[in-house]
């Protein structure tokens, strides 16, 4: 079995990038072959709507075309057993290059057909992993819950069954009084990252070894 994680923060080594290493560790112990790509290592685009992918007399029919640093991670991805992907949430959304690879994954298997099918010939079960510094309580009313419930209809539809996983009240960085961030406890942050975080991680571990036993 392989696993491909894909880390769609610009930071490495914080907690985007932990919690997927997290869960390609766990997916290693549950017998899995693992390989972690950082997406800000690419260069890439979006979708650039060339169609090629929906041709019906093209050999390309569900594959997408563009030829750049993207294309060799979405062939591993569709050759995958199982996929962690992870990205922070910035001005409510996931990153750029996270949304970007979205677009080129997910719509390379859309079909504009009456059956709205999709070109992916398999399942795919895929760990999501969103982090960001707000509050769980404040995820409903911001309206976060409703834009993580929609990936999952998107990957349930197209791709495979897709488990959530939300890690909150992040740390930002080390010394906030050196970016004015005064509107954050920062004590508080060093203790949740002490205290909760760690748990956090143990959860990313345990659904990387689910996905491997699958």
């Amino acid at each position: 079995m392989k696993i491909i994680g894909i880390n769609g923060s610009p930071r490495k080594g914080w907690n985007t990038h932990i919690l997927i290493e997290q869960a390609l560790k766990g997916a290693v112990q549950g017998g899995a072959q693992t390989e972690l790509v950082n997406l800000y290592d690419l260069h890439f685009t979006g979708c650039i709507s060339c169609f090629t992918c929906k041709r019906q007399d093209s050999t390309g029919l569900g594959h997408c075309a563009v030829k750049d640093d993207l294309k060799p991670l979405l062939e591993k991805v569709e050759a995958a057993d199982g996929i962690v992907i992870g990205s922070p949430i910035y001005w409510g959304e996931v990153t750029a290059s996270t949304r970007a690879f979205l677009e080129r994954f997910l719509f390379q298997y859309l079909t504009y057909s009456k059956e709205q099918n999709s070109l992916l010939k398999k399942r795919i079960k895929t760990v999501f992993i969103f982090t960001g510094n707000v509050p769980e309580d404040h995820l409903e009313p911001m309206g976060y819950r409703a834009k993580f419930d929609d990936y999952k209809r998107l990957f349930d539809r197209f791709i495979g069954e897709l488990q959530l996983f939300i890690s909150t009240e992040t740390l930002q960085v080390d010394d906030y009084a050196k970016y004015g961030m005064t509107m954050f406890d920062e004590a508080a942050r060093k203790e949740r990252r002490k205290e909760v975080f760690p748990l956090d991680c143990k959860r990313a571990f345990e659904a990387g070894d689910a996905l491997a036993r699958i």
